[in-house]
């Protein structure tokens, strides 16, 4: 994955939530076509951010540890997905993610982002957990959880 959406993780409860920050700038390609002369963060985006933090949650709640490759977020489903506002460049969304439904091999995550102290978008997301058996990505995900996580200490290690 290329296409990195968070800034940062602010907030990591194991098994709970997990919050986060986007910051929508000028230099995000996308606003450039994402209107002429009415620039706007796509709302497809704010939903792929929320994902991606989610997708960190669900991760360092069901790391095992031991042998066994880590399992990975997988998005499956995505339901309710309501927008109240556009995040225009400036803007700063925070995230956060809430886990509901668990399975063995499956979760729903509840999913909010805000921009000014609004609601800009809600959803539900559905995840499958899938052990992936790739040393790169494991070491391309460590390294993009580092930075999203720099300076900051929850208690758990980033499989």
């Amino acid at each position: 994955m290329r296409y990195f959406l968070l800034d940062r993780v602010t907030g990591l409860v194991p098994g709970e939530s997990a919050r986060g920050i986007k910051n929508v700038t000028l230099t995000d390609e996308i606003v450039h076509d994402h209107f002429p002369d009415y620039p706007i963060f796509p709302g497809a985006l704010i939903v792929e951010a929320a994902a991606q933090l989610a997708g960190f949650l669900l991760e360092l709640t069901f790391h095992e540890g031991g042998p066994n490759p880590p399992r990975r977020a997988l998005l499956v489903q995505i339901d309710k997905a309501k927008f109240y506002r556009p995040a225009e460049p400036g803007d700063q969304i925070e995230f956060e993610v809430k886990l509901g439904r668990t399975l063995e091999t499956a979760a729903q995550v509840s999913a909010e982002a805000m921009v000014q102290g609004e609601r800009a978008m809600r959803a539900n997301l559905t995840f499958m957990m899938k052990a992936v058996e790739s040393e790169r990505a494991h070491e391309q995900r460590r390294r993009l959880y580092r930075l999203w996580t720099k300076g900051l200490s929850f208690g758990v290690k980033i499989p």
